[in-house]
């Protein structure tokens, strides 16, 4: 999906209503709705079976999005009360539509008109479960003053306690740069409509935006494709990856879904080949085969019956030998997708196996944490490859690959991940916030789902599962990067609501993957 600028944004509306006919206010009961459905999905994710929902508004058309989502949660159900930073008499047009309904359905609305109020209203007014801020919308500039900054500063200090769910961008955040003046929300998740803006993607909008959801409401296709974005930028969402995951046929068998090898484990690290299994296994993979240390089979096969592993020759410390080729390399036919790396170390005889395989192998080859480092003395062997290459470093994996110091990577991943795809003419998936998926020519796209609770041990490796799982399958390895990166943040996501941030740990993501599959196929 393109990224465009807040005034590009305004130009997009503006037809919509004016052109399209579309009336402004109806845009603004989608958008409500679609907050609605968000504030609800936080709420049961969250097991929050019947939340207390305040809604903060502006007097602008942010405050009418308000209105019109109160309204929706009202006829929901839930439990709601919007708190106004002004005064009813100063709100105008559609948005005052939408307050009005909203009064006609009897919901509490708190009028806060000075800076004093909001100063009064950090003890006097109780903030509920989740909060939605609507203060502000993508054409704001400059610091937030009176009753608007009172209001920031409000959910601001009861956020520690709350759920924050910011409508288009959080207020105080520039929609353009994602640079900040003053102070501004910090949000669990942000709904922009139509598009995502411009700011909302910059590295000085990650601890502001929280999770990205982007509302449909019902912007006209024609338009939106006559509508300037960003040639260099794309960003993931599930809409675009609907296409790639077909009802399945009701004939069909296990051998139409992909049989996936992957190569790893050592003793050192067993762990690592078993969560790459499980989450192919759990991403649709007809069958999974894992190659690992003979000593390590009894264990491997008790922990994951659904998985076939077969053991190979490994060192005295337990790592792979390079010459399980030998045995293997005849057999390579039999398999529709190749992951190699977790857990393999970097052991002399881990890097001649992957130089092997590289040099042999006809398959599409995803390469993941040791597979990567073991490289990076050796990048012709990339180069040389004649296999279809998808690569996934973490920051540190891809700056000793590539050259570069981590710092410098972080600076630009962007560019960074472009030019390693272009070098090695590969697929590139520059893990972290913000994950870039890259090919050799613009525009690279980038995930804005996923949370700080993924950093923690494994998760690398379920993302390199999923990945070989829809290789396996048919997707085109571009595609089945994108596709990867987005379940496997929405999986993350699901886990951390659950469970929150700190709790979570890389199985939780595979236990969610089932029913972030919802995402992108229905059955």
């Amino acid at each position: 999906m393109k990224i465009v600028s807040s005034g590009h944004m305004r130009e997009l509306d503006r037809r919509t209503i004016e052109e399209f006919g579309t009336p402004g206010d109806v845009l603004m009961d989608r958008a409500g709705a679609s907050v609605a459905s968000q504030v609800q999905r936080v709420a049961e994710l969250s097991g929050l079976p019947d939340p207390f929902v305040q809604l903060i508004a502006g007097r602008g058309n942010n405050g009418g999005d308000v209105f019109a989502a109160a309204y929706h949660l009202k006829k929901r159900g839930l439990l709601v009360e919007v708190c106004l930073a002004g005064s009813a008499d100063q709100v105008r047009g559609d948005a005052r539509t939408h307050l009005q309904r909203m009064r006609a359905e009897e919901i509490d609305l708190h009028e806060l008109a000075t800076l004093e109020d909001w100063k009064d209203a950090k003890e006097s007014l109780p903030a509920g479960d989740i909060i939605v801020d609507g203060l502000l919308g993508t054409g704001a500039k400059g610091p937030a003053r009176g009753p608007i900054a009172g209001a920031i500063t409000y959910i601001r200090h009861q956020a520690p306690d709350v759920m924050v769910i910011a409508i288009d961008t959080p207020s105080g955040l520039d929609a353009d740069t994602g640079l900040v003046e003053g102070e501004a929300v910090q949000a669990d998740v942000t709904v922009t409509m139509g598009l995502p803006k411009t700011g909302l993607i910059e590295p000085d909008a990650l601890e502001y935006v929280g999770d990205l959801e982007v509302a449909d409401i019902g912007f006209p296709d024609e338009y939106i494709e006559q509508t300037p974005g960003d040639p260099l930028r794309e960003v993931i969402v599930e809409s675009d990856l609907y296409p790639l995951f077909p009802r399945r046929v009701r004939r069909s068998h296990k051998g139409d879904y992909g049989h996936v090898l992957m190569i790893g484990g050592s003793r050192q690290y067993t762990g690592a080949i078993m969560l790459a299994a499980r989450a192919a296994m759990r991403s649709g993979s007809g069958l999974v085969t894992a190659v690992v240390p003979e000593s390590l089979v009894a264990s491997l096969s008790a922990a994951m019956p659904e998985v076939i592993v077969r053991g190979a020759q490994e060192t005295d410390e337990g790592a792979l030998a390079s010459d399980l080729w030998k045995t293997w390399s005849g057999r390579i036919e039999d398999y529709d997708a190749l992951l190699i790396g977790p857990g393999m170390t970097r052991h002399e005889e881990t890097r001649r196996l992957v130089q092997q395989i590289l040099k042999d192998a006809s398959l599409p080859i995803v390469m993941d944490a040791d597979a990567i480092s073991v490289c990076a003395d050796d990048v012709d062997a990339l180069t040389s490859a004649t296999s279809s290459l998808v690569l996934t470093p973490h920051p540190g994996e891809f700056a000793a690959l590539l050259g570069l110091s981590v710092k410098d990577v972080q600076r630009d991943r962007v560019t960074h991940a472009l030019d390693a795809a272009k070098r090695l003419n590969a697929t590139m998936v520059l893990k972290g916030a913000h994950t870039v998926v890259a090919q050799p020519e613009p525009p690279v796209h980038i995930n804005v789902c996923g949370n700080p609770g993924m950093a923690t041990g494994g998760t690398g490796d379920v993302l390199a599962g999923i990945l070989t799982s829809f290789i396996g399958q048919g997707l085109a390895p571009f595609d089945a990067a994108r596709s990867a990166v987005f379940l496997h943040g929405r999986a993350g996501d699901m886990a951390a609501w659950r469970k929150t941030q700190a709790g979570m740990i890389a199985t939780d993501i595979i236990d969610e993957l089932p029913f972030a599959l919802r995402a992108l196929s229905m059955r």
